[in-house]
């Protein structure tokens, strides 16, 4: 469930340069195109329009699909949520975790949690996707130790969480490019399910895609929408495109403090091919009142 865009590879042929974040305003789709808009959407399983519970349906076989596929080679290991966050996996600023309990909400193939114990061995790991296929990848791997982490199928737009772990136990929960490939109608849902299972004052960690970003001017230019800011890929898989108004906004409504928010920018340049990409991610941190 996790998503990520493809890992790039850096050869000579690449610069990368950093610059100040500058306003980017997708461009609006003409109301012409929306009829073939519902043929591809049809196409992928989506008849009448866009349909949320048939949605939700399809999105695990796709997701189940892309794991079977990419196996787990299609991510690489997350060691940047270290230094983003180390301060909340650390107790006074310290290497210590003091034996914290986390939750890696959309844990796809495991490239959040095995890079966090290692660096954090007393974590608890409870982690859940709800592609079969992820969670068979996780309890395969050389690091999954059986006393350390609860690794289970959620459906996190449905299940309740509370179900697999204690209500109001965990002290941090992740969302790595996870929200994004849930529909819109069922973000407050997944957040409430979060906060039912976090203690008071617990923190949700988010980092996702962003407003502008190189990966959706793509998919606007093919005509991949289904909603605003949401776009469905060729494989069947979708993702969405936040602004930090609209993040801050929807944890705020469901019961947390905005404690962090703010947009990365990072452009990428392929000389071989002659493109420049612009890549836009969201980095927020919201805490359980």
């Amino acid at each position: 469930m996790a998503v990520f865009p493809p890992a790039i590879s850096v050869s000579p042929s690449y610069a990368r340069t950093y610059y100040p974040l500058t306003p980017l305003v997708p461009s609006t789709f003409a109301v012409g195109r929306r009829h073939s808009t519902a043929v591809q959407l049809q196409c992928l399983g989506f008849h009448g329009g866009f349909d949320v519970e048939q949605y939700n349906h399809n999105s695990r076989k796709h997701w189940d699909e892309f794991y079977e596929r990419h196996q787990n080679k299609f991510f690489k290991d997350r060691h940047y949520l270290e230094k983003d966050w180390g301060q909340y996996f650390c107790d006074d600023n310290s290497i210590s975790s003091n034996g914290k309990i986390i939750l890696e909400a959309g844990c796809g193939a495991g490239n959040t949690v095995f890079p966090l114990m290692k660096k954090y061995p007393q974590f608890y790991v409870h982690a859940c996707d709800f592609s079969h296929h992820a969670i068979t990848l996780v309890k395969s791997h050389v690091n999954f130790h059986e006393d350390q982490m609860n690794v289970f199928v959620c459906n996190i737009t449905e299940d309740d969480l509370c179900d697999h772990i204690t209500p109001a136990s965990l002290d941090i929960a992740t969302l790595i490019f996870t929200l994004s490939a849930v529909c819109p109608e069922k973000m407050p849902t997944v957040i409430q399910n979060l906060k039912r299972v976090l203690k008071p004052n617990g923190v949700v960690l988010l980092r996702d895609y962003a407003i502008g970003d190189y990966a959706q001017e793509m998919l606007m230019s093919k005509n991949k929408v289904i909603s605003e800011n949401f776009y469905f890929r060729g494989d069947g898989t979708s993702s969405f495109y936040f602004s930090e108004d609209f993040l801050s906004n929807m944890f705020e409504r469901a019961g947390f403090n905005t404690v962090d928010v703010n947009t990365y920018n990072r452009e990428i340049i392929n000389r071989s091919k002659n493109i420049t990409m612009q890549r836009r991610w969201i980095r927020a941190v919201f805490r359980r009142c």
